[in-house]
């Protein structure tokens, strides 16, 4: 993923919690500010699941 620092942000900042991996990589393909290949990167890497915090999507992609 090129853009960690950019996803870290978003995820901290402009994503609501708690929330599904569905919605997360739905959310992602709608963001202009981030590279296909790392959008693709996210949606393959994040485990399905559901999420309470910034923290539990940052530690399950491994960033």
């Amino acid at each position: 993923m090129q853009n960690i620092q950019g996803t870290i942000d978003h995820l901290k900042t402009h994503q609501k919690y708690p929330t599904t991996k569905a919605d997360l990589v739905a959310e992602c393909g709608n963001l202009s500010d981030f590279s296909e290949e790392d959008k693709k990167e996210f949606a393959e890497k994040l485990p399905e699941g559901n999420y309470n915090s910034a923290e539990e999507v940052i530690k399950a992609l491994g960033l």
